[in-house]
């Protein structure tokens, strides 16, 4: 799932000039992009499905209630690193480079919306869940995990090169950084925050707190559940 969120005065603004290093940053959309990982639309309410009811998402459903919701879109590649890299580069996974998790890692000296919008005056960042194996480039900022991370008190690499674990939770501790980021940043700018979350990709991890949330709820089983694999590509069988 993506969240994209511009407050700003950016709605005043006349026409696309604004958009550019020269203009008042009033005219300029801070942009905060939430990514939460293999997200499925059933688990999110706003969008009804059988989860709506027992596993609510009300914080989500208000973002929807209060921007626009896409009910016809569609995901350029839906393997993992792939995904982020046709986000970052707005190009299909064979015109970018990035079509699958192994292998090399994305190109960089390609165009990107994170140099595009730091060549123009644009504070940037990156925080979470990665998983593009070169380093982030264009980010004034970054702290992701190494690959897919940990839930449980992971590490973070920092843009020196070194790599920290912190104790808690990987959604905590990332939403963390993120809000500590924008209290630190330099507000002279508008920025850009790239807030990347490992959850709720498997292994299905909660925080400790959640861990008997649904203890005494019915979840409703899908009518794939019990489907035989056999057949099928061995990615499926795995999964």
């Amino acid at each position: 799932m993506m969240v994209l969120l511009g407050p700003s005065d950016s709605a005043q603004a006349k026409d696309k000039s604004n958009v550019t290093g020269a203009n008042s940053n009033a005219q300029r959309p801070n942009i905060l992009f939430l990514f939460s990982d293999d997200h499925a639309i059933k688990s999110i309410s706003a969008y009804g499905g059988p989860l709506a009811d027992v596993a609510p998402t009300p914080s989500i459903d208000q973002l929807a209630r209060q921007g626009a919701v896409f009910l016809n879109s569609f995901c350029a590649n839906s393997i993992c690193g792939p995904s982020r890299a046709t986000i970052l580069t707005g190009k299909h996974s064979h015109k970018n480079g990035f079509m699958r998790n192994t292998g090399k890692g994305l190109d960089q000296t390609q165009w990107t919306v994170a140099k595009e919008l730091h060549a123009n005056g644009y504070n940037t960042a990156v925080i979470g869940k990665w998983h593009l194996k070169t380093t982030p480039v264009g980010f004034d900022h970054w702290e992701i995990f190494p690959g897919q991370g940990s839930y449980y008190n992971p590490v973070f690499v920092q843009k020196d090169g070194s790599q920290k674990r912190f104790e808690g939770y990987a959604t905590d501790l990332t939403t963390d950084k993120a809000i500590s980021w924008l209290d630190s940043r330099d507000d002279s700018k508008p920025f850009f925050l790239m807030c990347q979350h490992k959850a709720p990709h498997r292994t299905f991890a909660p925080a400790l707190r959640h861990l008997d949330a649904f203890n005494d709820v019915q979840i409703p089983e899908p009518e794939t559940l019990f489907d035989d694999y056999a057949n099928r590509s061995s990615t499926l069988a795995r999964n």
